[in-house]
């Protein structure tokens, strides 16, 4: 039987949500932005995880989606899934506060495919309910928490169905219930629901309400109020699932930081009440061991390196690695990894001040405590503005890329820093970065590295060129903060953005990731990062 620590995934997979169909546990997770979207994932034991795919491919054709000019969905997108499984067909739902619309998406595989429509009306944070007796209902709000009667069909409203009030929270507290899940166990309904308090008081908690009917008095506790030691950060935010052999585990996420929201299990008890009891003591474990429904199952890890070795489906489409997403909806015609086998080309679609708004930014989640990657940037087709090279992505990102002018080319390190270290979004996040540093070089193909770490929350990214058979540091150490403008975790981006002309374009080969796992002997510290040392030098 193995044993984990939590965070089980120690990466950003913010607002799990888990369901068990036969011996197989799948989790969604909010994507935001990110395209393709709504990831899926699935495990035999709760604590090692690996990708079946995203539920949808693009989630909308607008100019933010489509990064038009300055049109962007930063914070927008994919919010909160619910994700449920009832009479052979699996359900997804959730909202996009851009679009204000509530999609919906099934499939009768997880792999896809899966058919997209939307619900009528606007459910924020809303979680599927399909109950004993065939009705369906959806569970919605923020402070103020509905369980709303849908028809049959999960269009809309039922004419002259149930919608009430269930729970409602203080006028004083900030955010207030919000992320809520319903079950129903024993005839017992069960409402989980994040509790996000005051500015200035404790962190976010998880609260419990259960009812003998959904037309019943709900009544509730607190069941985690927990940081683990972390930096004032609670864990909060999910709901529960059970095993094949009846025991119950909870699961909800952690803020980490720059690193993102990390999902944590806990073993549930139920009191005389009916209650659930989650933790240890009150207190989320600092470690799980859960029977594997295939004990010799060997997970697909959720990053990955890539030679860019695809060749098109026989629907002549290329499949990415699921590891991938691209920062907002992909542009057609500008990204390929055909035209040159063996690299991923972007190709110059616009003018614009900033990588936030270049087309086909290629990402991958960073991961805890300590995470790098790098790649050869070929920039032999740049035009003069043009930058290509790796990023430590998110609103307050760092970079280092290799520019073209007048015939030279330089490596320069850019950042954008941020105003404070609140999770208040900085009002300029979209502007240009700052230039740290620049170094002339004479070469156009070169190796570039971003390595971050989180390690109790340092949250700093740091940026390398390979030069004379080592590793050579660029600009400074950038300082990272999980904030609300993208509302996302630090990620591993690959981009080029043109600032003078476009027809230029940028080939990245031979790109590779390495986690670095912690241990302590004694009081040293040692840092292990898993996979080959591949030309590289260890930091």
């Amino acid at each position: 039987m193995e044993t984990t620590k939590n965070p089980v995934i120690n990466s950003d997979f913010p607002d799990p949500d888990i369901i068990r169909v036969g011996d197989t546990y799948y989790m969604a997770s909010t994507t935001m932005h990110y395209m393709p979207g709504c990831d899926i994932l699935r495990s035999y034991d709760l604590m090692g995880w690996e990708f079946v795919g995203h539920a949808y491919d693009t989630l909308d054709d607008t100019p933010g989606h489509n990064l038009d000019g300055t049109e962007q969905i930063y914070g927008n997108g994919m919010w909160a899934p619910s994700f449920r499984y009832h009479n052979g067909i699996f359900y997804i739902n959730f909202t996009a506060n851009d679009t204000h619309k509530t999609y919906l998406l099934t499939a009768t595989d997880p792999a896809g495919p899966w058919n997209k429509r939307t619900i009528e009306g606007f459910y924020y944070d809303s979680s599927l309910f399909f109950d004993d007796d065939g009705k369906v209902y959806i569970v919605h709000g923020q402070k103020n928490i509905y369980v709303t009667e849908l028809d049959s069909e999960v269009k809309g409203p039922l004419a002259g169905g149930l919608h009430r009030l269930i729970i409602q929270d203080e006028e004083r507290i900030h955010l207030g219930y919000e992320g809520s899940h319903l079950y129903k166990k024993n005839g017992l309904y069960y409402l989980f629901t994040c509790h996000g308090l005051a500015y200035g008081n404790e962190w976010k908690t998880e609260d419990c309400f259960i009812a003998d009917s959904l037309t019943g008095k709900f009544r509730g506790r607190c069941i985690i109020d927990d940081d683990m030691g972390y930096h004032r950060l609670g864990v909060a935010q999910g709901g529960m699932v059970d095993t094949p052999e009846g025991d119950w585990y909870a699961f909800m996420y952690q803020d980490r930081g720059a690193l993102g929201r990390a999902p944590m299990i806990m073993p549930i008890h139920f009191d005389e009440d009916g209650f659930p009891v989650v933790g240890i003591n009150g207190k989320v474990p600092e470690t799980v061991t859960i029977p594997s429904t295939r004990p010799e199952y060997v997970y697909e890890p959720l990053n990955c390196d890539d030679d860019f070795d695809y060749t098109p489906n026989e629907n002549g489409k290329i499949e990415l690695k699921p590891c991938w997403q691209f920062n907002h909806n992909p542009r057609q015609g500008l990204w390929s990894v055909t035209d040159r086998p063996g690299a991923y080309r972007i190709y110059s679609g616009k003018i614009c001040s900033s990588l936030v708004f270049g087309y086909n930014t290629l990402t991958q989640r960073t991961f805890g405590p300590e995470s790098e990657a790098w790649v050869t940037v070929d920039a032999a087709q740049l035009k003069d503005g043009d930058y290509a090279g790796i990023s430590a992505f998110m609103g307050c990102y760092g970079a280092v890329a290799i520019t073209s002018k007048e015939g030279k080319y330089y490596l320069v390190m850019l950042g954008k820093p941020a105003k404070n270290d609140t999770v208040l979004g900085d009002e300029d996040y979209l502007d240009p970065a700052v230039e740290y540093e620049r170094v002339e070089i004479d070469q156009e193909c070169i190796m570039l590295k971003t390595h971050v770490n989180f390690t109790d929350k340092r949250d700093e990214a740091t940026f390398l060129y390979f030069a004379g058979g080592e590793w050579k540091k660029i600009g400074i150490n950038q300082q990272q903060y999980f904030k609300v403008d993208h509302f996302t975790g630090c990620r591993f981006g690959l981009f080029l953005f043109s600032t003078q002309e476009t027809g230029g374009y940028a080939d990245f080969t031979k790109f590779r990731y390495r986690i670095c796992s912690e241990k302590r002997e004694g009081q040293k510290v040692v840092r292990n990062f898993e996979g080959d040392v591949e030309n590289q030098e260890r930091l």
